[in-house]
């Protein structure tokens, strides 16, 4: 059983429909009329493993009363070589069924056996997705935004793979319009003043560079900025470094040339800063798509006569419109400005179009941020107007992420370095593993505390310690047992009794499910909990069982139960990409 849950669900599906059509054919009911059957977990185990409402849904098919009905199908159906050992009717016409004690230890026995392929499923068959997430603008460096979206993104690519779909993750270069523009000038000014000859003397006073940025920041009146560039200490990084390999040689320069310099120099610098912090936070993208080639290659006047084609465009006061209200955006939206300069509207147009209709794939996932929620109906729109199905278009809003402390206070800087939480800071003051956790602990759509004095904490309060605990705690009973000299049997049957063993059991066999869920509603947090609540029954199960002492059988049936955990974590955590140490 690769899948201990569904495939049971699947064969007791098709045992109540062959009793329920048995039915019908005695009634002369055609059995077209019969609905779908569906079966269900009881939230109560004292209810039955599996139950089914089919009486209920039938009656009006079969003219007859659910109980009558619940009664005549446990009357036809034949358990004989299945794990169900009972059935019973309750209630107003529901059937409950009981597995036996077999199917537990078969459930055990399937998980060792797939090993590091256990939670895997089929269900996406290959169907290629494209997952961009974070896609920062390179004219500075990522913030804490950032790091949610990161960990929510790569963990929902490595959910979806589990799954069966094809990913590719793909990282969205903003390298070009206004930000870029706006990139060029800030670094044009500190260029500028670092090479003004009445700031020479100032400027060789300092060695320390950090100290140098300080004073910069300080004299406002010697080195101005306006309110409308970037005012980030690399960009005065960017500008003395520059400066330290051409000198003032385009001091003098038309102010074009000189813009463009400085932009060739540090962006590409930036780009590679994203691809080596994203890396350490253990991100690798499969893609870097540059938004310049759209320009370059001619897409963009591409995509503005497909969109005149579509008969979607008007003019108006010299602009052209997208006239999106009609496919449902809540306004029309300007695509040529009246200067004959497309909003940045066109090139993310041009992009999507490139994901779904030029490369191909069958669904394209955007993770965005809380303030893109009018983005998805005029880019859906979009895709529609150029004859592109807009379901194939999905985007996950990701709400905002605060930091406090382990007394609720918000914390805003560093404690190491004194420095405003960024990425990259963040990932100095707590473990990757604890950032990748945490910021998985919620769906992408509610708002995110993160407790640092919590994520750095060795307990079991911590979430992610707890089912790193449980993980090197097996490893630790595992190799007590090898120091005795006892080893897990492959041909022992497993046999479970205790209501530890079959709740840590009925945990362990949803984890497929579990991943087709994650992925079905694009959650990577369904798995951050199941782990926790797998390391809870572990945990319980622990307390109550003994290993050692035990007679052989249920020594080796604890064994290989204790395995079977082990495994499925670190295929969790493996989706995760977060750590199972052996030792704690």
């Amino acid at each position: 059983m690769t899948d201990p849950v569904k495939e049971t669900a699947d064969s007791l599906k098709a045992l109540v429909r062959a009793a329920l059509e048995a039915a019908a054919a005695e009634k002369g009911v055609d059995i077209s009329a019969l609905p779908e059957i569906n079966i269900e977990i009881p939230a109560d185990s004292s209810h039955g493993d599996f139950a089914t409402n089919a009486a209920l849904a039938s009656a009006r098919a079969l003219h007859s009363s659910p109980r009558d009905i619940a009664a005549d199908i446990c009357a036809r159906l034949d358990l004989s070589g299945t794990y169900f050992e009972k059935v019973e009717t309750a209630g107003p016409g529901f059937i409950n069924f009981f597995l036996s004690k077999d199917w537990f230890g078969a459930a055990i026995s399937s998980v060792i056996s797939a090993g590091a392929r256990y939670g895997t499923t089929s269900t996406g068959g290959g169907k290629k997705i494209l997952l961009e997430f974070v896609s920062a603008n390179p004219t500075g460096p990522m913030h804490i935004g950032n790091a949610r979206g990161g960990a929510i993104g790569d963990c929902l690519a490595s959910v979806l793979e589990a799954a069966g779909y094809n990913v590719c993750r793909e990282f969205y270069v903003n390298d070009a319009g206004n930000q870029v523009n706006k990139f060029g000038r800030s670094l044009e000014l500190r260029y500028m003043q670092l090479n003004d000859p009445e700031n020479a003397g100032f400027i060789a006073s300092f060695d320390n560079d950090e100290e140098l940025c300080q004073a910069i920041f300080s004299d406002t009146e010697r080195f101005p900025m306006p309110d409308d560039v970037y005012l980030g200490a690399d960009i005065i990084a960017h500008a003395k470094r520059f400066t330290e390999i051409n000198g003032d040689k385009y001091y003098s320069a038309d102010e074009e040339e000189r813009r463009a310099a400085l932009v060739n120099y540090a962006l590409p610098l930036n780009i590679e800063g994203l691809e080596r912090d994203l890396g350490r936070y253990r991100i690798i993208y499969d893609n870097w798509f540059r938004e310049s080639t759209l320009h370059s290659d001619g897409s963009v006047e591409r995509i503005i006569q497909k969109l005149k084609d579509s008969g979607y465009t008007y003019e108006q006061e010299g602009a052209l419109w997208f006239a999106s209200s009609r496919l449902g955006d809540d306004k029309d939206r300007v695509l040529v400005r009246a200067n004959g300069v497309p909003t940045y509207f066109v090139p993310d147009i041009a992009y999507h179009y490139n994901k779904l209709s030029e490369r191909g794939f069958d669904t394209a996932i955007d993770i965005l941020g809380a303030d893109h929620h009018g983005y998805i109906p005029r880019m859906k729109a979009a895709m529609q107007a150029l004859g592109v199905d807009p379901e194939r278009l999905d985007m996950v809003i990701m709400q905002m992420v605060s930091l406090i402390d382990g007394e609720g206070n918000p914390i805003k800087q560093s404690k190491r370095s004194g420095k405003a939480i960024s990425l990259v800071t963040l990932l100095d003051e707590i473990p990757i593993d604890a950032a990748r956790f945490f910021f998985n602990l919620r769906e992408a759509n509610s708002q995110f505390e993160m407790d640092l004095d919590l994520a750095i904490e060795q307990s079991s309060k911590n979430p992610v310690y707890y089912v790193q605990y449980a993980h090197a705690r097996i490893c630790s009973i595992i190799r007590g047992l090898k120091g005795k000299g006892i080893f897990a049997d492959g041909n022992a049957k497993p046999v479970y009794t205790e209501p530890e063993e079959i709740e840590l059991i009925r945990e362990l066999s949803i984890l497929p499910g579990t991943v087709d869920a994650a992925a079905a509603a694009y959650d990577p947090s369904k798995l951050t909990k199941y782990a926790v609540e797998l390391a809870s029954c572990f945990h319980k199960f622990y307390d109550k069982c003994r290993i050692m002492g035990e007679s052989e059988d249920v020594l080796q049936s604890r064994l290989m139960l204790c395995n079977a955990v082990r495994i499925t974590i670190e295929n969790v955590f493996a989706m995760l990409k977060i750590t199972c140490p052996d030792k704690m």
